[in-house]
Protein backbone atom coordinates (compact mmCIF):
# COMPACT_ATOMS: atom_id res chain seq x y z
CA UNK A 1 0.00 0.00 0.00
CA UNK A 2 2.78 2.48 0.64
CA UNK A 3 4.72 1.33 -1.93
CA UNK A 4 1.08 2.40 -4.17
CA UNK A 5 1.07 5.97 -2.76
CA UNK A 6 4.90 7.10 -2.94
CA UNK A 7 5.07 10.24 -5.20
CA UNK A 8 7.93 10.18 -7.89
CA UNK A 9 9.46 12.54 -5.86
CA UNK A 10 10.60 10.25 -3.18
CA UNK A 11 11.92 8.03 -5.96
CA UNK A 12 14.34 10.95 -7.24
CA UNK A 13 15.60 11.44 -3.55
CA UNK A 14 15.60 7.93 -2.95
CA UNK A 15 18.20 6.99 -6.38
CA UNK A 16 20.05 10.53 -5.97
CA UNK A 17 20.99 9.48 -2.46
CA UNK A 18 22.34 6.07 -3.45
CA UNK A 19 23.78 7.14 -6.20
CA UNK A 20 26.21 9.88 -4.74
CA UNK A 21 26.94 7.31 -1.64
CA UNK A 22 27.87 4.55 -4.61
CA UNK A 23 30.10 7.33 -6.21
CA UNK A 24 31.91 8.16 -2.89
CA UNK A 25 32.20 4.55 -2.05
CA UNK A 26 33.82 3.93 -5.53
CA UNK A 27 36.51 6.73 -5.21
CA UNK A 28 37.33 5.59 -2.22
CA UNK A 29 37.66 2.18 -3.81
CA UNK A 30 39.56 3.52 -6.69
CA UNK A 31 41.81 5.45 -4.70
CA UNK A 32 42.76 2.49 -2.34
CA UNK A 33 43.00 0.31 -5.23
CA UNK A 34 45.68 2.91 -6.95
CA UNK A 35 48.04 3.30 -3.33
CA UNK A 36 47.95 -0.47 -2.38
CA UNK A 37 46.95 -2.60 -5.43
CA UNK A 38 43.80 -4.16 -4.05
CA UNK A 39 39.97 -3.17 -3.03
CA UNK A 40 39.20 -2.52 0.21
CA UNK A 41 36.64 -4.26 0.97
CA UNK A 42 38.15 -7.55 -0.47
CA UNK A 43 40.57 -6.52 2.03
CA UNK A 44 38.28 -5.96 4.99
CA UNK A 45 36.27 -9.50 3.92
CA UNK A 46 39.20 -11.48 3.51
CA UNK A 47 41.45 -10.41 6.70
CA UNK A 48 38.88 -9.24 9.49
CA UNK A 49 35.61 -11.09 8.24
CA UNK A 50 36.64 -14.36 7.00
CA UNK A 51 38.24 -15.49 10.16
CA UNK A 52 34.86 -14.59 12.25
CA UNK A 53 32.98 -16.47 9.76
CA UNK A 54 35.47 -19.44 9.81
CA UNK A 55 38.04 -18.70 7.23
CA UNK A 56 41.78 -18.53 7.46
CA UNK A 57 43.73 -16.87 9.51
CA UNK A 58 44.46 -13.05 8.70
CA UNK A 59 47.96 -13.16 10.07
CA UNK A 60 48.53 -15.66 7.23
CA UNK A 61 46.47 -14.00 4.25
CA UNK A 62 49.39 -13.45 1.36
CA UNK A 63 47.07 -10.17 0.54
CA UNK A 64 47.34 -8.72 3.96
CA UNK A 65 51.43 -9.26 3.33
CA UNK A 66 50.56 -7.19 0.11
CA UNK A 67 48.96 -4.31 1.62
CA UNK A 68 50.68 -3.74 4.38
CA UNK A 69 53.48 -1.79 4.43
CA UNK A 70 54.86 -2.71 7.73
CA UNK A 71 55.23 -6.70 6.38
CA UNK A 72 58.41 -7.69 5.44
CA UNK A 73 58.65 -10.86 2.85
CA UNK A 74 62.34 -12.68 1.60
CA UNK A 75 60.89 -11.72 -1.91
CA UNK A 76 60.94 -7.86 -1.75
CA UNK A 77 64.70 -7.45 -0.23
CA UNK A 78 65.91 -3.92 -1.48
CA UNK A 79 69.35 -4.14 -3.18
CA UNK A 80 71.75 -1.36 -2.92
CA UNK A 81 72.01 0.32 -7.02
CA UNK A 82 75.43 -0.41 -8.10
CA UNK A 83 75.15 2.42 -11.02
CA UNK A 84 73.49 4.96 -8.94
CA UNK A 85 74.12 8.20 -9.46
CA UNK A 86 75.51 11.48 -7.24
CA UNK A 87 72.70 13.45 -5.47
CA UNK A 88 74.68 17.00 -5.66
CA UNK A 89 75.90 16.36 -9.46
CA UNK A 90 72.98 14.30 -11.24
CA UNK A 91 69.50 14.09 -8.96
CA UNK A 92 70.11 18.13 -7.81
CA UNK A 93 70.87 19.12 -11.21
CA UNK A 94 67.09 17.22 -12.24
CA UNK A 95 65.36 18.60 -9.37
CA UNK A 96 66.62 21.95 -9.91
CA UNK A 97 65.43 22.03 -13.60
CA UNK A 98 61.77 20.42 -13.06
CA UNK A 99 61.44 21.00 -9.87
CA UNK A 100 60.48 16.98 -8.87
CA UNK A 101 61.67 15.12 -6.54
CA UNK A 102 63.61 12.23 -7.69
CA UNK A 103 64.31 10.16 -5.14
CA UNK A 104 61.74 9.14 -2.04
CA UNK A 105 62.60 9.52 1.27
CA UNK A 106 62.12 5.94 1.84
CA UNK A 107 64.76 5.22 -0.59
CA UNK A 108 67.23 8.48 1.05
CA UNK A 109 66.72 6.69 4.38
CA UNK A 110 67.58 3.02 3.20
CA UNK A 111 70.85 4.91 1.89
CA UNK A 112 71.61 6.28 5.40
CA UNK A 113 70.88 3.21 7.07
CA UNK A 114 73.65 1.68 4.38
CA UNK A 115 76.30 4.45 5.07
CA UNK A 116 75.70 3.91 8.61
CA UNK A 117 76.40 0.30 8.48
CA UNK A 118 79.25 0.63 6.52
CA UNK A 119 81.32 3.05 7.48
CA UNK A 120 80.91 2.67 11.43
CA UNK A 121 80.72 -0.22 13.91
CA UNK A 122 80.32 -0.53 17.41
CA UNK A 123 83.50 0.05 18.27
CA UNK A 124 82.97 3.82 17.24
CA UNK A 125 81.56 4.81 19.97
CA UNK A 126 83.54 7.91 21.80
CA UNK A 127 84.81 8.96 18.66
CA UNK A 128 83.69 12.37 18.16
CA UNK A 129 84.34 13.00 14.52
CA UNK A 130 82.45 9.33 13.63
CA UNK A 131 79.24 9.53 16.51
CA UNK A 132 79.17 12.93 14.79
CA UNK A 133 78.76 11.10 11.12
CA UNK A 134 76.00 8.98 12.89
CA UNK A 135 74.12 12.01 13.29
CA UNK A 136 74.65 13.13 10.09
CA UNK A 137 73.86 10.41 7.81
CA UNK A 138 70.13 10.58 9.66
CA UNK A 139 68.98 14.31 8.61
CA UNK A 140 66.48 14.74 6.47
CA UNK A 141 67.34 17.97 5.16
CA UNK A 142 70.15 18.10 2.66
CA UNK A 143 71.88 21.43 3.90
CA UNK A 144 72.21 19.77 7.66
CA UNK A 145 73.79 16.81 6.68
CA UNK A 146 76.22 18.87 4.20
CA UNK A 147 76.66 21.49 7.81
CA UNK A 148 77.41 18.24 9.52
CA UNK A 149 80.32 17.03 7.84
CA UNK A 150 81.76 20.35 7.31
CA UNK A 151 81.77 20.63 10.76
CA UNK A 152 83.25 17.11 11.48
CA UNK A 153 86.05 17.96 8.58
CA UNK A 154 87.03 21.09 10.83
CA UNK A 155 87.32 18.86 13.86
CA UNK A 156 88.86 16.06 11.86
CA UNK A 157 90.34 16.70 8.83
CA UNK A 158 91.15 12.82 7.95
CA UNK A 159 87.53 11.68 8.30
CA UNK A 160 87.14 9.57 4.94
CA UNK A 161 83.02 9.30 5.87
CA UNK A 162 82.81 13.12 5.76
CA UNK A 163 84.79 13.66 2.47
CA UNK A 164 82.10 10.93 1.29
CA UNK A 165 78.70 12.90 1.98
CA UNK A 166 80.68 15.83 0.53
CA UNK A 167 81.65 14.59 -2.63
CA UNK A 168 78.05 12.43 -2.69
CA UNK A 169 76.28 15.57 -1.84
CA UNK A 170 77.83 18.80 -1.50
CA UNK A 171 79.60 18.58 -4.92
CA UNK A 172 77.80 20.53 -8.15
CA UNK A 173 79.98 18.34 -10.82
CA UNK A 174 81.44 15.31 -11.45
CA UNK A 175 84.73 16.62 -11.70
CA UNK A 176 84.64 18.31 -8.12
CA UNK A 177 83.64 15.20 -6.79
CA UNK A 178 86.14 12.93 -8.39
CA UNK A 179 88.96 15.76 -6.81
CA UNK A 180 87.38 15.20 -3.23
CA UNK A 181 87.09 11.44 -3.22
CA UNK A 182 90.64 11.22 -5.00
CA UNK A 183 90.98 12.72 -1.10
CA UNK A 184 89.13 10.47 0.30
CA UNK A 185 90.85 7.40 -1.12
CA UNK A 186 94.07 8.64 0.34
CA UNK A 187 92.97 8.99 3.83
CA UNK A 188 90.88 5.89 3.59
CA UNK A 189 94.09 3.84 2.17
CA UNK A 190 96.00 5.24 5.04
CA UNK A 191 93.30 4.13 7.81
CA UNK A 192 93.24 0.77 6.02
CA UNK A 193 97.03 0.16 5.69
CA UNK A 194 96.98 1.28 9.53
CA UNK A 195 94.35 -1.05 11.04
CA UNK A 196 95.09 -3.73 8.54
CA UNK A 197 98.56 -4.22 11.26
CA UNK A 198 96.52 -5.05 14.08
CA UNK A 199 93.23 -6.36 12.58
CA UNK A 200 94.62 -10.10 14.68
CA UNK A 201 95.16 -8.45 17.88
CA UNK A 202 91.57 -8.75 18.90
CA UNK A 203 88.19 -8.75 17.69
CA UNK A 204 87.93 -5.20 18.21
CA UNK A 205 90.57 -4.19 15.52
CA UNK A 206 89.12 -7.13 13.27
CA UNK A 207 85.65 -5.18 13.24
CA UNK A 208 87.53 -1.55 12.46
CA UNK A 209 89.51 -3.22 9.74
CA UNK A 210 86.43 -4.59 7.85
CA UNK A 211 84.93 -0.95 8.48
CA UNK A 212 87.96 0.86 6.99
CA UNK A 213 87.85 -1.92 4.12
CA UNK A 214 84.33 -0.87 3.51
CA UNK A 215 85.15 2.67 3.49
CA UNK A 216 87.79 2.12 0.75
CA UNK A 217 85.95 0.19 -1.60
CA UNK A 218 83.09 2.61 -1.49
CA UNK A 219 85.22 5.17 -2.32
CA UNK A 220 87.23 3.44 -4.65
CA UNK A 221 83.86 2.64 -6.54
CA UNK A 222 82.72 6.09 -6.59
CA UNK A 223 85.86 6.96 -8.10
CA UNK A 224 85.52 4.62 -10.61
CA UNK A 225 82.20 5.26 -11.59
CA UNK A 226 83.67 9.41 -12.01
CA UNK A 227 86.08 8.61 -14.45
CA UNK A 228 83.37 6.38 -16.30
CA UNK A 229 80.97 8.96 -16.34
CA UNK A 230 84.08 11.63 -17.31
CA UNK A 231 84.46 9.69 -20.40
CA UNK A 232 88.11 8.16 -19.05
CA UNK A 233 86.41 4.62 -19.14
CA UNK A 234 89.90 2.40 -19.58
CA UNK A 235 91.26 3.63 -16.21
CA UNK A 236 87.86 3.16 -14.42
CA UNK A 237 87.73 -0.74 -15.62
CA UNK A 238 91.16 -0.65 -14.41
CA UNK A 239 90.13 0.80 -11.06
CA UNK A 240 87.18 -1.92 -10.96
CA UNK A 241 89.56 -4.66 -11.71
CA UNK A 242 91.77 -4.11 -9.27
CA UNK A 243 88.92 -3.52 -6.77
CA UNK A 244 87.85 -7.48 -7.44
CA UNK A 245 90.87 -8.51 -7.54
CA UNK A 246 92.30 -7.07 -3.81
CA UNK A 247 88.75 -7.76 -2.48
CA UNK A 248 87.07 -10.99 -3.87
CA UNK A 249 85.43 -11.69 -0.86
CA UNK A 250 83.36 -8.01 -0.61
CA UNK A 251 79.95 -8.78 -2.56
CA UNK A 252 78.15 -5.87 -1.30
CA UNK A 253 78.61 -3.09 -3.94
CA UNK A 254 78.08 -5.70 -6.73
CA UNK A 255 81.05 -4.05 -8.54
CA UNK A 256 81.09 -6.62 -11.35
CA UNK A 257 78.09 -5.05 -12.32
CA UNK A 258 80.30 -1.97 -12.72
CA UNK A 259 82.89 -3.47 -14.63
CA UNK A 260 80.12 -5.31 -17.22
CA UNK A 261 78.84 -1.58 -18.32
CA UNK A 262 82.14 0.15 -18.43
CA UNK A 263 83.17 -2.88 -20.70
CA UNK A 264 79.92 -2.89 -22.53
CA UNK A 265 81.02 1.04 -23.57
CA UNK A 266 84.74 0.24 -24.68
CA UNK A 267 82.49 -2.91 -27.03
CA UNK A 268 84.94 -5.23 -25.47
CA UNK A 269 82.28 -8.04 -25.58
CA UNK A 270 85.25 -10.72 -25.10
CA UNK A 271 85.91 -9.60 -21.43
CA UNK A 272 82.23 -9.17 -20.75
CA UNK A 273 81.48 -12.62 -22.11
CA UNK A 274 83.93 -13.87 -19.42
CA UNK A 275 82.74 -12.44 -16.56
CA UNK A 276 79.46 -13.62 -17.69
CA UNK A 277 80.51 -17.03 -17.42
CA UNK A 278 81.89 -16.06 -14.07
CA UNK A 279 78.99 -14.64 -12.16
CA UNK A 280 75.96 -15.85 -14.16
CA UNK A 281 76.08 -19.47 -12.21
CA UNK A 282 73.27 -21.26 -10.35
CA UNK A 283 74.72 -20.25 -6.86
CA UNK A 284 74.90 -16.65 -7.37
CA UNK A 285 71.70 -13.98 -6.95
CA UNK A 286 70.46 -13.05 -11.08
CA UNK A 287 70.43 -10.05 -11.69
CA UNK A 288 68.74 -8.53 -14.46
CA UNK A 289 72.04 -6.70 -15.94
CA UNK A 290 73.18 -10.59 -15.90
CA UNK A 291 70.29 -11.88 -17.52
CA UNK A 292 69.44 -9.36 -20.39
CA UNK A 293 73.43 -8.70 -20.96
CA UNK A 294 73.60 -12.56 -21.27
CA UNK A 295 70.78 -11.96 -24.01
CA UNK A 296 72.53 -9.18 -25.69
CA UNK A 297 75.82 -10.87 -26.29
CA UNK A 298 73.75 -13.75 -27.89
CA UNK A 299 71.56 -11.28 -29.92
CA UNK A 300 74.54 -9.53 -31.05
CA UNK A 301 75.46 -12.79 -33.19
CA UNK A 302 72.23 -13.47 -35.61
CA UNK A 303 70.72 -9.25 -34.65
CA UNK A 304 72.03 -7.53 -37.74
CA UNK A 305 70.73 -10.87 -40.22
CA UNK A 306 67.41 -11.22 -38.41
CA UNK A 307 64.09 -11.28 -40.01
CA UNK A 308 60.49 -12.56 -39.01
CA UNK A 309 59.69 -13.21 -42.46
CA UNK A 310 62.74 -15.52 -42.64
CA UNK A 311 62.32 -17.14 -39.67
CA UNK A 312 58.44 -17.97 -39.75
CA UNK A 313 59.20 -19.48 -43.39
CA UNK A 314 62.84 -21.56 -42.46
CA UNK A 315 62.14 -21.50 -38.54
CA UNK A 316 64.80 -20.58 -36.07
CA UNK A 317 68.62 -21.66 -36.49
CA UNK A 318 69.85 -22.96 -33.63
CA UNK A 319 71.95 -19.64 -33.01
CA UNK A 320 68.67 -17.69 -32.95
CA UNK A 321 66.76 -20.22 -30.87
CA UNK A 322 69.68 -19.84 -28.38
CA UNK A 323 68.86 -15.69 -28.74
CA UNK A 324 65.44 -16.69 -28.83
CA UNK A 325 65.99 -18.40 -25.45
CA UNK A 326 68.29 -15.94 -23.63
CA UNK A 327 65.58 -13.12 -24.23
CA UNK A 328 63.27 -15.39 -22.53
CA UNK A 329 65.19 -15.74 -19.77
CA UNK A 330 65.64 -12.22 -19.55
CA UNK A 331 62.01 -11.47 -19.81
CA UNK A 332 60.84 -13.55 -17.11
CA UNK A 333 63.65 -12.69 -14.69
CA UNK A 334 62.41 -8.63 -14.96
CA UNK A 335 59.58 -8.07 -17.36
CA UNK A 336 59.26 -4.92 -16.85
CA UNK A 337 62.45 -3.94 -18.85
CA UNK A 338 61.57 -4.59 -22.29
CA UNK A 339 58.90 -1.54 -22.46
CA UNK A 340 61.67 0.81 -21.65
CA UNK A 341 64.30 -0.61 -24.00
CA UNK A 342 61.83 -0.79 -27.16
CA UNK A 343 61.01 3.18 -25.12
CA UNK A 344 57.28 2.06 -25.38
CA UNK A 345 57.29 3.56 -21.62
CA UNK A 346 59.52 6.95 -20.33
CA UNK A 347 62.21 6.48 -18.28
CA UNK A 348 63.08 8.31 -15.09
CA UNK A 349 66.34 8.78 -13.03
CA UNK A 350 67.08 5.60 -11.50
CA UNK A 351 66.45 5.18 -7.53
CA UNK A 352 69.60 4.76 -5.09
CA UNK A 353 68.13 0.99 -4.23
CA UNK A 354 66.50 -1.12 -5.98
CA UNK A 355 64.35 -4.42 -5.92
CA UNK A 356 64.96 -7.24 -7.83
CA UNK A 357 62.62 -8.30 -10.32
CA UNK A 358 60.46 -4.92 -9.94
CA UNK A 359 60.12 -2.02 -11.67
CA UNK A 360 62.86 -0.28 -9.97
CA UNK A 361 65.54 -2.36 -11.12
CA UNK A 362 64.23 -2.07 -14.67
CA UNK A 363 64.47 1.81 -14.71
CA UNK A 364 67.99 1.43 -13.22
CA UNK A 365 68.96 -1.15 -15.74
CA UNK A 366 67.65 0.29 -19.07
CA UNK A 367 68.69 4.02 -17.75
CA UNK A 368 72.44 2.50 -18.50
CA UNK A 369 72.11 0.02 -21.05
CA UNK A 370 69.49 1.14 -23.87
CA UNK A 371 72.52 2.67 -25.25
CA UNK A 372 74.26 -0.51 -25.95
CA UNK A 373 71.66 -1.98 -26.89
CA UNK A 374 71.39 0.39 -29.01
CA UNK A 375 74.74 -0.11 -30.57
CA UNK A 376 74.03 -3.65 -31.63
CA UNK A 377 72.57 -3.43 -34.61
CA UNK A 378 69.24 -5.76 -35.05
CA UNK A 379 69.34 -6.30 -31.27
CA UNK A 380 65.94 -4.22 -30.52
CA UNK A 381 64.15 -5.27 -33.17
CA UNK A 382 65.01 -8.72 -32.39
CA UNK A 383 63.78 -8.46 -29.01
CA UNK A 384 60.24 -6.14 -30.05
CA UNK A 385 59.10 -9.64 -32.27
CA UNK A 386 60.42 -11.72 -29.65
CA UNK A 387 59.69 -10.73 -25.59
CA UNK A 388 56.40 -10.94 -25.22
CA UNK A 389 56.33 -14.89 -26.20
CA UNK A 390 57.69 -14.84 -22.63
CA UNK A 391 53.93 -14.53 -21.13
CA UNK A 392 52.57 -17.48 -23.20
CA UNK A 393 54.74 -20.09 -21.52
CA UNK A 394 54.32 -18.50 -17.98
CA UNK A 395 50.25 -17.78 -18.05
CA UNK A 396 50.57 -17.39 -14.59
CA UNK A 397 53.74 -16.08 -13.40
CA UNK A 398 52.50 -15.99 -9.41
CA UNK A 399 51.94 -19.52 -9.44
CA UNK A 400 54.81 -21.14 -10.94
CA UNK A 401 57.87 -20.01 -13.16
CA UNK A 402 59.54 -21.67 -16.05
CA UNK A 403 63.46 -21.18 -15.51
CA UNK A 404 63.53 -19.23 -12.29
CA UNK A 405 61.00 -18.99 -9.09
CA UNK A 406 56.93 -17.90 -9.46
CA UNK A 407 57.71 -13.92 -9.88
CA UNK A 408 57.55 -12.38 -6.15
CA UNK A 409 53.79 -10.87 -5.32
CA UNK A 410 54.91 -8.15 -3.11
CA UNK A 411 57.49 -5.91 -5.77
CA UNK A 412 54.25 -3.44 -5.96
CA UNK A 413 54.07 -2.21 -2.91
CA UNK A 414 57.86 -1.89 -2.70
CA UNK A 415 58.73 -0.06 -5.90
CA UNK A 416 55.80 2.54 -5.02
CA UNK A 417 57.90 3.46 -1.86
CA UNK A 418 61.71 3.26 -3.82
CA UNK A 419 60.19 4.92 -6.82
CA UNK A 420 58.65 9.35 -7.27
CA UNK A 421 54.77 9.81 -7.12
CA UNK A 422 54.86 11.22 -10.76
CA UNK A 423 56.48 7.92 -12.15
CA UNK A 424 53.75 5.56 -13.87
CA UNK A 425 54.68 2.78 -11.96
CA UNK A 426 54.94 -1.03 -14.09
CA UNK A 427 52.96 -3.39 -12.32
CA UNK A 428 53.16 -7.03 -13.60
CA UNK A 429 51.12 -9.10 -14.09
CA UNK A 430 48.27 -7.09 -14.37
CA UNK A 431 45.73 -6.63 -12.60
CA UNK A 432 41.87 -6.44 -13.25
CA UNK A 433 39.66 -4.53 -11.85
CA UNK A 434 37.92 -6.03 -8.47
CA UNK A 435 34.66 -6.96 -8.35
CA UNK A 436 33.69 -4.33 -5.95
CA UNK A 437 34.90 -1.39 -7.82
CA UNK A 438 32.81 -2.94 -10.77
CA UNK A 439 30.21 -3.13 -8.70
CA UNK A 440 29.70 0.06 -7.49
CA UNK A 441 30.72 1.30 -10.49
CA UNK A 442 27.88 -0.02 -12.39
CA UNK A 443 25.25 0.80 -8.92
CA UNK A 444 26.48 4.08 -9.37
CA UNK A 445 25.91 4.40 -12.97
CA UNK A 446 22.33 2.94 -12.65
CA UNK A 447 21.29 4.96 -9.68
CA UNK A 448 21.85 7.96 -11.91
CA UNK A 449 20.35 6.64 -14.48
CA UNK A 450 16.86 5.73 -12.80
CA UNK A 451 17.22 9.17 -11.15
CA UNK A 452 17.08 11.18 -14.42
CA UNK A 453 14.39 8.76 -15.86
CA UNK A 454 12.19 9.35 -12.71
CA UNK A 455 13.08 13.49 -12.72
CA UNK A 456 12.06 13.32 -16.54
CA UNK A 457 9.50 10.31 -17.05
CA UNK A 458 8.07 10.49 -13.43
CA UNK A 459 4.58 8.34 -14.59
CA UNK A 460 6.43 6.27 -16.98
CA UNK A 461 9.31 5.24 -14.90
CA UNK A 462 7.04 4.40 -11.92
CA UNK A 463 5.03 2.08 -13.81
CA UNK A 464 7.97 0.16 -15.60
CA UNK A 465 9.24 0.10 -11.96
CA UNK A 466 6.48 -1.29 -10.30
CA UNK A 467 6.01 -4.24 -13.88
CA UNK A 468 9.99 -5.03 -12.81
CA UNK A 469 8.92 -5.67 -9.12
CA UNK A 470 5.44 -7.63 -9.60
CA UNK A 471 7.64 -9.34 -12.48
CA UNK A 472 10.43 -10.35 -10.03
CA UNK A 473 7.81 -11.75 -7.17
CA UNK A 474 5.84 -13.93 -9.26
CA UNK A 475 9.20 -15.33 -10.68
CA UNK A 476 10.62 -15.55 -7.23
CA UNK A 477 7.38 -17.29 -5.78
CA UNK A 478 6.84 -20.08 -8.78
CA UNK A 479 10.79 -21.19 -8.48
CA UNK A 480 9.89 -21.28 -4.38
CA UNK A 481 6.55 -23.38 -5.30
CA UNK A 482 8.98 -25.10 -7.86
CA UNK A 483 11.08 -26.04 -5.33
CA UNK A 484 9.04 -27.03 -2.06
CA UNK A 485 7.20 -29.43 -4.41
CA UNK A 486 10.17 -31.30 -5.47
CA UNK A 487 11.64 -31.51 -2.31
CA UNK A 488 9.93 -34.48 0.43
CA UNK A 489 7.98 -32.62 3.21
CA UNK A 490 10.41 -33.97 5.90
CA UNK A 491 13.73 -32.81 4.43
CA UNK A 492 14.92 -30.48 6.82
CA UNK A 493 14.06 -32.96 9.12
CA UNK A 494 16.97 -35.23 7.50
CA UNK A 495 19.08 -32.53 6.78
CA UNK A 496 19.17 -31.98 10.52
CA UNK A 497 20.33 -35.23 11.35
CA UNK A 498 23.14 -35.18 9.31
Amino acid sequence: MHFITVTPRFYIIMTGLSSLVSAIILLFEWWYYKKYGISFIEHITINYLSPLLGGADPNTSEIDDIASDDQVVPETKVWQNPLSLFRGAEYQRFQTATGLEPLTYYDMNLSAQDHQTFFTCEYDSGKTDYEAMQIAWRERDKSARISAARDVLEMSPDCAPAMILLAEEDCNTISEAEKLLRQAYKVAETNCRRSQATQYLSVANETIYRRDVNVLVYIKRRLAMCLRKLGKVREAVKMMREIIRDFPAINLFNIHENLVEALLELQAYADVQALLVKYDDINLPKSALICYTTALMKARLVADKFSPEMAIRRGLTTPEMAAVEAIHRAVEFNPHIPKYLLEMKSLILPPEHILKRGDSEGIAYAFFHLQHWKRVDGALNLLHYTWEGTFRMIPYPLERGLMFYAYPSGTEVTDRSLLPSFHDLSIYPKKDLPFYILFTGGFCSVSVLMALLTLQYPDSTTHYTRMIYNGVATLLTWVMNRFYAVLPPNIFHYLSKV
